[in-house]
């Protein structure tokens, strides 16, 4: 019985370790498929969080940084019974605009440009970096909003959303230029709406930061599209303090859309040249070497106006537009003035010898008050 019990154990030994062997192997494989399981669950979360970068790269092309020199009164003094001075200083003012527009129309807070006697001098930087000096066309000082226009091309407007289906807690971003540090995002939700506080209209609430420089950018939603115009905070300090207000977009974008259809309707086109005395046939004779050659004579061109856009240099001489030939100044003012901005002209230039033509977009002279 014994031998048996021995003979028993002694073959037991191999089944029992092939008997171990197997449960190991089965709790390893369980534990791989946990592993990977979990795994799968861990990407699964990772893929379904909320990618935004499209939304915010489609929006930010649009968002421009606004430089502006303000000029306003630094100190009064008198100097007489009757008399008294004014000095007056200037101010750098920065800030953000939103392109509306491919024509070159800019939506931005009135304040970031405003400036005592609407001497207007302002300065557009793309996100691209490109730059050029901005014409404030039309501005709306009861919800503080102005329109600024450039002469440039391949401009991105803004897809503008509907801020009326927007409810608290919703995702928004501030797009703008703080503390002229470059564009910057920042991410925050709607924390209110309907507010309106000491303003004249409803605003968005929102705790995204708009700090200085950001003013007049861009408040958009998680798809890309605009909401609001960032206008104002609310702060003890002076610095950002988790309470910023936004003008709904539906109201920036109509009111600027209005504006831009008065201010077209009030300006004449503007080709922004500077020309000299008409050529003679003698001055045509010292410039040129021929006696022929009759127009006026390109001194300058407005630096990003029509007629750089278009090609003019100076030292052209300007003998047509359209079909009007040019004698004098007052053949070019009354040819332009005939037209609006936007208008398109064909330019015929008198250049090294050849006959040019160029056809140039008319832009903005002088801003004209649109107060509703």
């Amino acid at each position: 019985m014994s031998r048996f019990l021995r003979l028993a154990n002694f073959a037991g030994w191999p089944a029992m370790c092939g008997v171990l062997i197997a449960i190991v192997t089965l709790q390893f494989l369980e534990i791989r498929e946990i592993r990977n399981s979990l795994g799968e669950l861990i990407r699964d979360g990772e893929t379904s969080q909320p990618d935004f970068f499209d939304a915010i790269a489609r929006a930010s092309v649009s968002v421009v940084s606004i430089s502006a020199t303000r000029v306003n009164v630094e100190a009064i003094e008198r100097s007489g019974d009757d008399r008294v001075d004014l000095y007056l200083g200037e101010q750098e003012s920065l800030g953000a605009g939103v392109i509306i527009d491919s024509r070159g129309f800019i939506l931005t807070n009135l304040h970031v440009v405003d400036t005592l006697f609407d001497a207007f001098d302002a300065t557009v930087t793309l996100s691209d970096g490109r730059h050029t000096p901005a014409t404030v066309i039309a501005w709306d000082e009861t919800n503080d909003l102005a329109v600024l226009h450039v002469n440039m091309d391949d401009l991105t407007p803004i897809t503008v959303g509907n801020a009326g289906k927007l409810a608290i807690g919703d995702v928004v971003f501030s797009i703008g230029y703080p503390h002229n540090i470059g564009q910057s995002v920042s991410q925050g939700i709607v924390s209110s709406l309907n507010h309106d506080l000491d303003f004249s209209v409803s605003m968005i609430q929102t705790d995204a930061a708009i700090n200085p420089g950001s003013s007049g950018g861009a408040l958009i939603d998680a798809n890309g599209a605009l909401v609001g115009i960032n206008s104002s905070i609310l702060s003890e300090s002076g610095n950002f303090e988790g309470i910023g207000f936004a003008t709904p977009a539906g109201l920036a974008v109509g009111v600027a859309r209005e504006l831009v259809d008065e201010a077209i309707a009030g300006n004449s086109g503007y080709l922004g040249v500077l020309t000299g005395e008409a050529l003679t046939a003698q001055s045509s004779e010292l410039f040129f070497g021929v006696d022929n050659i009759r127009g006026m004579l390109v001194e300058s061109v407005d630096e990003g106006g029509a007629a750089a856009r278009a090609g003019i240099l100076p030292g052209d001489v300007i003998t047509a537009i359209n079909d009007t030939t040019v004698v004098d100044d007052e053949s070019i003012v009354m040819e332009v003035r005939e037209k609006k901005p936007g208008d398109i002209v064909r330019v015929q230039v008198y250049r090294e010898g050849r006959t040019l033509e160029f056809e140039a977009a008319l832009g903005f002279g002088q801003a004209i008050l649109f107060d509703p």
